[in-house]
């Protein structure tokens, strides 16, 4: 049955946002951790960045900085790469950890990786479909319409599916970057540790968001079902 003043489905999200702040505990407490540490090899982040895309054939690609703490992205419709205020000029393992997995990138997208090349042609429908679909769901909540209830739900599978894709695309991400740094030497073998110690509790975000999207999609599907009993 439907409250209309009380959504008992709320409960659902809970397990997700738990998660997703460990998540993002793990995350703050490993890359502060390593970003104590300094790099046996003394290089900065945008250092290590440059040789390793020299090396993979990616001299045409800019290294530019970014601010933010954490905002490092690979742009492949600029070819760009941009490292934030944090990893730019540091010379931590953490730092060099993040920078090698944005070249990680870099090449996914010389090569055409497949799940890199599905993100960029969904996203920018995700991205209305991440502003239209809860809205749509609620206003057919309110008035009694499975019509925009099931498009909201329908909409929001979008958004799952882009979690989808970016899941496996991070995780790939993340092993060339630990290959390329421990064959070029980069940093050693008790640095590749404490990178990939980085590397896989950023990677748990990814975890976190594709769960509470799952969760929330339970949710929906919850509410439309009271609304129709």
């Amino acid at each position: 049955m439907f409250y209309p003043f009380f959504d008992p489905t709320i409960i659902v999200l809970i397990p997700a946002l738990l998660f997703s702040l460990w998540a993002q505990f793990k995350v703050k407490g490993a890359f502060s951790k390593y970003s104590e540490i300094r790099a046996a090899s003394g290089l900065t982040a945008q250092e290590v960045s440059r040789r390793l895309l020299d090396r993979n054939g990616l001299s045409d690609i800019r290294i530019e900085h970014v601010a933010g703490e954490l905002t490092d992205h690979y742009d492949p419709r600029s070819r760009v790469l941009r490292l934030s205020d944090s990893v730019n000029s540091s010379r931590s393992i953490a730092a060099i950890g993040v920078a090698a997995h944005e070249v990680g990138h870099a090449i996914q997208d010389r090569e055409n990786y497949g799940f890199l090349k599905l993100r960029n042609a969904i996203a920018p429908g995700v991205q209305l479909c991440s502003t239209l679909s809860i809205p749509l769901f609620f206003i057919g909540l309110i008035f009694g319409s499975m019509n925009l209830l099931n498009a909201g739900i329908l909409l929001f599978c979008g958004v799952l599916i882009f979690h989808l894709v970016t899941l496996p695309l991070e995780f790939d991400a993340s092993a060339r970057a630990l290959k390329l740094l421990s064959e070029t030497g980069t940093l050693s073998g008790t640095e590749i540790g404490g990178a990939k110690s980085v590397l896989d509790a950023a990677a748990l975000t990814y975890v976190a968001a594709l769960v509470m999207t799952v969760l929330q999609l339970v949710r929906l599907l919850a509410l439309r079902n009271m609304r129709r009993d």
